[in-house]
């Protein structure tokens, strides 16, 4: 069994490690990147099936700031591409019906997706008394802020595509810190984003860095392209399918056991990122931060399965346009929601074919994933049917089960994470994911820089 003295380990090469492990090359370290799998990317993979480019795992994300800046100093805009225009159009089933949902001031007034009575409600949002949302969940903020049905309707449905959760027992300091930040600096949400808006307009030119990109964005041949051209860039390729057996201290460092299709050997380091999914790094760290270890196992995860569907345009009630739709639980189905991956960005699916996106489980049906795949298609084809009118059964592409698949953090989550961080207080060691602080692409990715910054500053020198 060899022995390996290294800089700098990072566990994991989902978008968090792979991310980490470029800004710390960029800074002038070693990283070594370990992962189980046969592939970079974790669940950012894609797929190629009879012409089709299929999504595994997430679709799309938003090209926030950090992550702009993050692309620009790494020169991966290359590597990426945004929603065409329709993607702005997208749609929630209601009575088994597809209504567009508002996306500006004008179709959020005329939207028949809330009554008068709810509209009304949300408009006096700025004349109401600031109150605490520490603690809250989604659905107690929101129907305090805009009103009950405003949460259950739209709120509610937008975090059945994001989280595959329920509003009612998602926190609204982790979900919503935005909006929690508004009511506490104004008040209202509304004086709150205006006040936001004035500061930016103010400070004009003066703004150093990147800025937001509008639209949603995808690898150019889908993100598991995009997860192979970070991994390219790194200064030595990723170990994968090597497992960690043992992560201990040793001496001023760490020592790590691996396991690879090599056999087993040691790494020494001076440093380690975790940049795993919660219930892995709580595994990982029970011997040299057990109190975060226990923190970590608590990290509920929902499920999810995702389908992806080849469908004849022709062969269905409904036209097949704009980003997809969400299945809120008041349609009583299992089907999540469906994205339209083939009107979002070219080159996905043949010509004359549509490539959709299904996404069954959650905290909905959770069952899903040990249903074998005949029943989850037969309920996939039905709610399809429901919501599209299928004339002829789609074709199955791929069915992807994963068993832990979006963190679900509640209304505790906010204080769990600080008494995380404040348990793990092993100098080396830091933790990136999705779980700390958003489940987005671009979130977990920013996690894996803020963790490769905390690494360089506190260097052993």
């Amino acid at each position: 069994m060899s022995r390996d003295d290294v800089d700098v380990v990072v566990v994991g090469a989902g978008v968090a490690g792979l991310a980490a492990a470029r800004e710390l090359a960029a800074a002038g370290r070693a990283p070594v990147v370990v992962d189980a799998n046969p592939r970079p990317g974790g669940v950012m993979q894609t797929d190629p099936v009879d012409g089709y480019r299929v999504e595994t795992g997430p679709n799309t994300f938003q090209a926030k700031a950090p992550f702009c800046d993050f692309a620009t100093r790494h020169a991966l805009w290359p590597e990426l591409t945004p929603s065409q225009s329709e993607s702005r159009k997208r749609w929630l089933l209601r009575g088994g019906r597809l209504v567009e949902l508002p996306h500006g001031l004008a179709s959020a007034v005329t939207t028949p997706l809330l009554s008068t009575r709810a509209k009304l409600r949300v408009l006096a949002e700025p004349f109401l008394p600031g109150g605490d949302p520490t603690r809250e969940t989604v659905d107690d903020f929101i129907t305090r802020r805009l009103g009950a049905e405003a949460s259950r309707e739209l709120v509610g449905a937008f975090l059945t595509g994001v989280y595959a959760g329920d509003e009612r027992r998602l926190g609204a300091e982790a979900v919503f810190p935005g909006l929690v930040a508004w009511e506490r600096s104004h008040g209202s949400l509304v004086r709150g984003a205006l006040a936001g808006l004035v500061k930016r307009l103010a400070r004009g030119e003066q703004d150093a860095g990147e800025k937001a990109r509008p639209g949603t964005w995808s690898g150019r041949d889908g993100l598991g392209s995009f997860a192979d051209a970070l991994a390219a860039g790194l200064p030595a390729p990723v170990h994968q399918r090597t497992c960690v057996r043992e992560l201990a201290r040793e001496g001023p460092g760490f020592r790590l056991g691996l396991e690879g299709p090599d056999g087993e050997w040691v790494l020494r380091a001076r440093q380690v990122i975790v940049a795993t999914p919660a219930f892995a790094a709580g595994a990982l760290l029970e011997d040299v931060a057990p109190e975060a270890a226990e923190a970590l196992s608590r990290i509920e995860y929902a499920p999810i399965v995702a389908v992806g569907l080849g469908v004849d345009p022709e062969q269905v009630r409904e036209t097949i346009e704009g980003f997809g739709f969400i299945a809120p639980r008041s349609e009583g189905g299992k089907l999540l929601g469906c994205l339209f991956m083939s009107r979002l960005f070219p080159g996905r699916a043949p010509e004359g074919r549509e490539l959709l996106h299904c996404m069954l489980g959650g905290v909905r049906w959770p069952e899903a994933v040990r249903e074998p795949d005949d029943v989850v298609l037969a309920a996939l084809h039905e709610d399809l049917d429901r919501a599209l009118g299928l004339r002829v059964t789609p074709q199955t592409l791929t069915v992807h089960r994963w068993e832990r698949a979006i963190p679900q953090p509640d209304r505790e989550h906010v204080h769990r994470m600080t008494e995380l961080r404040r348990r793990i207080a092993v100098p080396g060691i830091v933790l990136a994911g999705s779980y700390l602080a958003g489940v987005s692409v671009a979130d977990t990715l920013e996690s894996g820089v803020a963790a490769a910054a905390a690494l360089v500053e506190t260097a052993p020198r």
